[in-house]
């Protein structure tokens, strides 16, 4: 029979579960039988109510070891002695019609003190509660980096093995590890530089000294799921300030970037592009732009799948060059600017607010400008690296209300012009997926909160899944926002609903696959978060990027005057 839980003791601090020692693990019951003895849980804690000892019952003998860690807290050097349990908070869980005695108030952990539980058979057993100060049996290796090469080993810990995804050769290099805390690693990888072409085995010994585990470190090229992310396997790569830690100090003129390859290049308006490692966020160095330098100009930036860094100008109010539309071309972050798209605009549509591309400029590609105070955009195609027509199709959009300075479109297609695509704009302030073919919306997400901006959004394909991101960004200096979304978008039946309540919180809804930390805005990415200008231009971007070998996928966004952050999500069938 499950008995229904019921507590006798006059405090409010009750334990969930206890620990069981022994493993690296902890084992989610006290005691054996539970019917028998009638205790489930007991837990000791300081008189201001502070700590967290739990008990319990050794197998063969009538005590109850409260166990207490040898450093506390666990993630600190500081070493506990007997003495700081002299006067220790007492609770306990019994099970129904069971009774202890005498209650338990305080007691003394460093004698042995009496308790009568008499269980459900009215059964009386005598045991000893007593404190015991044990070393931890802890013994994980929890993370595993090559840095230097950019490879994060993804660590089985059911099967102790650590796989490390690369085709290339790797040879003798140091790598970063995470471990329990106070076990120690043989042989240190940090210290002693191994060959991970071969399979390397690692110890990890627990601060006890006795219980261990070994991993094994094998380079090789695991099984992928059959379609998709693989659930729990986001990875955060770093979160960079923009002023701070990059050095860019111009306020509201960031509001571009480029995902390519190895690097992340983001666009200040009239100043260098600086290009920063996109494993790392560390900053690598610049590009100079020469005679496309400009406030109106450079004044926004993405990257195609190719590695090509794409710039536009804000026409028609770039008057240096009379008013036409321009697209350059840099071919990587050594290359210089070469005019790809020159179009005269005579409508004088606003463009360049925001721009993407689908595709390759070098092969085939679509490339699409929204028209500010329109439901229209201006879209390009590219055969063969070669542009179709200077002269956009203008290409106006059914659902969507009319968007001012915030849109932005992305196909789903780099070939086909009547793929699906997604619009992403302010006053809807939501995402718009729309028929390619007859430009008519299919479905719209419910909107945010419309104190804040939808304004931006990416797109791509990763291991036969399809997923789309966009972000929620907060121009003002009150409210929170400034989060991204990255959704399953496989299948037009589960586009609906919120992605998230109306001042930010996760809404539960499954479209959404990942969405960027939010803790009620105490922390963010925004620049509120750490003390920078508001974002005046209301401006962020975000961009994804596939793994040349396929097993990982890369989600980067910013939010001007803010942060940038970069995360990791695997295909790998563990």
């Amino acid at each position: 029979m499950i008995a229904t839980m019921k507590k006798y003791t006059i405090l409010q601090l009750i334990a969930a579960l206890c620990l069981l020692l022994g493993g690296c693990q902890d084992v989610e019951t006290v005691v054996p039988d539970v019917a028998a003895v009638g205790i489930s849980s007991i837990t000791a804690t300081f008189e201001d109510g502070s700590g967290n000892f739990k008990g319990i019952v050794e197998e063969g003998k009538n005590e109850i070891i409260i166990v207490i860690p040898y450093y506390y807290p666990e993630n600190t050097d500081n070493v506990m002695t007997m003495d700081k349990f002299t006067n220790m908070r007492m609770s306990a869980s019994l099970a129904d019609n069971v009774t202890i005695s005498p209650a338990l108030l305080y007691m003394d952990l460093t004698k042995e003190n009496v308790v009568t539980v008499k269980n459900q058979r009215k059964e009386s057993n005598r045991y000893i509660v007593k404190g015991e100060i044990r070393k931890s049996t802890a013994c994980l290796l929890e993370e595993f980096n090559l840095p230097g090469l950019g490879i994060s080993g993804v660590i089985d810990q059911d099967k102790k093995t650590v796989s490390l995804v690369s085709t290339d050769n790797i040879g003798e290099v140091l790598a970063d590890v995470t471990l329990s805390y106070h076990a120690t690693i043989s042989p240190d990888p940090r210290t002693v530089a191994l060959n991970y072409d071969e399979d390397v085995q690692l110890t990890v010994t627990a601060h006890d000294g006795v219980t261990k585990s070994v991993y094994t470190v094998q380079k090789r090229l695991p099984e992928k799921l059959n379609v998709g992310i693989r659930k729990g396997s986001v990875k955060e790569l770093f979160i960079k300030k923009l002023n701070a830690d990059l050095g860019i100090t111009t306020a509201n003129l960031t509001g571009g970037m480029a995902a390519i390859g190895k690097y992340i290049v983001l666009n200040t308006r009239a100043e260098k592009s600086i290009y920063i490692d996109a494993k790392t966020g560390e900053k690598v160095g610049e590009i100079d732009l020469g005679a496309i330098t400009g406030n109106l100009i450079n004044f926004n930036t993405t990257g195609d799948e190719a590695g090509n860094i794409l710039i536009c100008n804000l026409s028609p109010n770039d008057g240096a060059n009379n008013k036409y539309f321009k697209i350059w071309k840099i071919a990587g972050v050594t290359g210089t600017p070469q005019e790809l798209i020159s179009y005269e605009n005579t409508p004088q549509y606003e463009l360049g607010r925001k721009f993407s591309v689908r595709g390759s400029v070098d092969g085939d590609a679509i490339i699409t400008a929204p028209i500010v105070n329109t439901t229209a955009f201006a879209r390009w195609t590219i055969v063969g690296g070669q542009v179709t027509s200077q002269t956009p199709e203008i290409v106006t959009v059914t659902g969507p209300t009319v968007w001012g300075l915030h849109c932005d479109v992305i196909y789903t297609s780099a070939t086909d012009v009547n793929s699906d695509y997604f619009v992403v704009s302010y006053a809807d302030n939501t995402a718009a997926w729309v028929n390619g073919a007859t430009n008519v919306t299919r479905q719209k997400l419910d909107p945010l909160n419309t104190n804040f901006y939808c304004n931006t959004v990416d797109y791509v394909e990763f291991n036969k899944g399809k997923y789309m991101s966009y972000a929620w960004v907060n121009p003002w200096t009150w409210g929170d926002a400034d989060r991204v979304f990255m959704l399953n978008v496989s299948s037009l039946a589960n586009y609906t609903g919120a992605v998230a309540t109306e001042w930010g919180w996760d809404s539960g809804n499954p479209v959404v696959e990942w969405a960027s930390p939010y803790d009620g805005g105490v922390t963010g990415f925004g620049p509120k978060y750490i003390g920078q200008p508001a974002n005046g231009n209301g401006t962020a971007d975000v961009a994804f990027r596939v793994s040349d070998n396929g097993y990982y996928l890369y989600l980067y966004f910013m939010f001007t005057n803010g942060c940038i952050a970069g995360y990791q999500f695997d295909c790998i069938d563990l």
